[in-house]
């Protein structure tokens, strides 16, 4: 059994703290930490050693890519001990007990290792994939409604002593703090009057202002901060008696989870049906309930997961961008250019889009030659050359393919 003296130990405390350094991108907090660090960790270990921590207050902030999201980020104090626990207690005591198709916040594991499993089943399904059906479940706002009750009972079944239990409890419960719910709402407020004076037309503000109120908000007892480390390890743990119910008692042999979001294969779709009901039996008990994105599909359709599109195309399976995600790179590919292609690469290099990047950089050039053709028209009262005109130009003018720019080192569009 851990013990909560385990923790309290000045080397464990300056080695997450040099993790912490290495992740951090708010580097004046390390700064003005550093000039008395040795004086922090003195208190560190004294409000431990002491029993005297007391969750200090998040700052709440929203992020705007991929989609607006509330963040909640602890000043490096909490920060570090909310390492300890999930180094020290978490992550030994909870990884031993998860499947291996539980791929989220996990070392060795993570994104990559969710599309390689889901590639990987998709294969052994090969000679018979065009018969086969995929259930895609999604829990509607994870975060916020995981039930603290439920959780603190699968917590009080681990080997950890009980003042481990009562500091892990702790973190936990710091949702339950009114300031919390108080922040939220301004800074949403603050974004949707933003959004009003903005210049983008009234159908992008009032899709963004929707998606904004939409946003929830932490209830009593229901939650855990978006950002923590605790967070991370809790949240993979939660649901971890379902991945075995599915796994051991539905006998789904081809299944694959990252954090809420999850996938069944099947050749059975009445089967699947089944399991739907099932999987809403067991969420129930832990107070969850799927979302409007879970559906049941044949693979010959295709299916989203992991922010790309999978389908299966004359016996071979196909790895494409998702049209959300295609909308947004063009979007931000019109007002910062080339530098997009580079930051979306990671993303982009998994899939077969180079006709996406292809019609981008097309665009690109036609948009340019049209401006050419409005400066000579405003200087010289010519009439606009017709758009078909305009590609007659641009080929006369660029003999090879634009496709040919993109530098071959730099992307790899053909990798599924």
């Amino acid at each position: 059994m851990i013990k909560y003296d385990d923790i309290v130990d000045y080397y464990k405390i300056n080695t997450v703290y040099k993790k912490i350094c290495q992740s951090t991108e708010h580097k004046r907090k390390l700064i003005y930490f550093e000039l008395y660090k040795f004086s922090n960790f003195i208190y560190i270990y004294r409000v431990l050693n002491e029993r005297l921590y007391v969750h200090g207050n998040y700052n709440v902030f929203m992020i705007k890519y991929p989609k607006h999201r509330i963040i909640m980020s602890e000043n490096l104090i909490d920060k570090i001990i909310n390492h300890l626990v999930s180094t020290y207690v978490l992550f030994p005591i909870i990884e031993p007990k998860l499947i291996e198709a539980n791929v989220a916040t996990r070392v060795g594991k993570g994104l990559d290792k969710g599309i390689e499993l889901t590639k990987k089943y998709l294969n052994k399904m090969r000679d018979n994939l065009e018969n086969v059906y995929v259930l895609k479940c999604d829990i509607n706002k994870y975060f916020y409604n995981i039930d603290h009750e439920v959780l603190f009972e699968k917590l009080d079944k681990l080997s950890i002593d009980k003042e481990l239990l009562d500091l892990i409890k702790g973190i936990v419960n710091s949702t339950n703090n009114d300031y919390v719910n108080q922040k939220i709402s301004k800074i949403v407020a603050h974004e949707i009057d933003n959004i009003r004076k903005s210049n983008r037309n009234a159908k992008d503000k009032e899709m963004l202002i929707s998606k904004l109120k939409n946003i929830p908000k932490y209830a009593p007892g229901k939650g855990l901060p978006i950002g923590n480390m605790t967070s991370q390890i809790l949240a993979i743990f939660y649901l971890n008696d379902l991945d075995h119910f599915i796994k051991e008692k539905l006998r789904i042999k081809y299944y694959v989870r990252y954090m809420d979001d999850f996938v069944l294969f099947h050749e059975d779709r009445e089967y699947l049906k089944y399991c739907k009901t099932e999987i809403e039996k067991k969420l129930a008990e832990l107070k969850l309930v799927l979302n409007k994105k879970t559906q049941i599909a044949k693979l010959t359709t295709g299916f989203v997961f992991l922010g790309y599109r999978f389908l299966v195309k004359n016996k071979k399976v196909h790895m494409l961008a998702s049209k959300s995600m295609k909308k947004k790179i063009k979007k931000r590919y019109k007002k910062e250019g080339k530098i997009i292609l580079e930051r979306y690469n990671g993303y982009l290099k998994r899939c077969k889009c180079g006709r996406l990047v292809y019609s981008m950089k097309y665009y690109k050039k036609l948009n340019n030659k049209r401006k050419m053709l409005r400066e000579a028209n405003e200087e010289e009262n010519v009439i606009l050359e017709p758009i078909d005109k305009v590609d007659k130009i641009i080929e006369k003018e660029n003999t090879e393919p634009v496709i040919k720019e993109i530098k071959q080192e730099e992307f790899s569009f053909d990798n599924c």
